[in-house]
């Protein structure tokens, strides 16, 4: 799904559990997807107190952000009858987090650094091995994995959808394509993909 494809691009997201005092606890958190089980998996500082709320039972929503932009009204044919406004893609996932024990805890280690790690290709992946063993078992004393079933997936893309029958929509995505904003042109790139040129 587009939702999945956008966490994989940019994992990076917030995650919001109702504590016990039915305020919200808000922490943001590098996830790794796996779909082969149809969750995402990250870790937490045991001295966050978040992660005391992941018992398995309590719902949760992971916020993940993509590309976004200002759309100017002067990109239109008529800009006097036209308003601001901001094209985007965002994935809200829905679960019951629960924390992993320790091997659980390697595995997210282990797939977290595989991943991010790839990303920065042709270096040479570092890998987990390559820590002291007493140095890593300290290190994971202090980090609680958790796992958050993907129960329910809300993305919503903002691209302009409603003016794909106009010429504004491609002129917005040639205008957006030509900022020099990585952002921007990412927002072009999905408009495209709607409606190729």
């Amino acid at each position: 799904s587009a939702g999945l494809d956008l966490i994989e691009r940019n994992g990076f997201g917030a995650l919001i559990v109702q504590g016990a005092d039915g305020k919200p606890e808000i922490s943001h958190f590098p996830f790794v997807l796996d779909r082969a089980g149809g969750r995402l998996l990250a870790h937490a500082a045991r001295a966050n107190p978040i992660w005391k709320l992941m018992d398995g039972t309590r719902e949760a929503t992971a916020v993940f952000q993509g590309p976004n932009a200002y759309v100017s009204p002067d990109w239109y044919e008529k800009p006097a009858a036209s308003v601001p406004t901001w094209n985007y893609a965002v994935v809200h996932i829905h679960g019951r987090p629960a924390a992993l024990d320790d091997d659980g805890l390697i595995d997210v280690l282990v797939r977290l650094t595989s991943v991010n790690e790839a990303r920065l290709a042709p270096k040479t992946p570092w890998k987990i091995d390559k820590l002291d063993p007493a140095f890593f078992q300290g290190l994971r004393k202090g980090i609680v994995g958790f796992a958050l079933p993907i129960e329910r997936i809300e993305a919503k893309l903002k691209l302009s959808q409603s003016k794909t029958a106009s010429p504004d929509f491609a002129r917005t995505r040639d205008a957006l394509a030509s900022l020099d904003d990585p952002d921007a042109k990412a927002v072009a790139a999905m408009m495209a993909a709607l409606q190729p040129r």
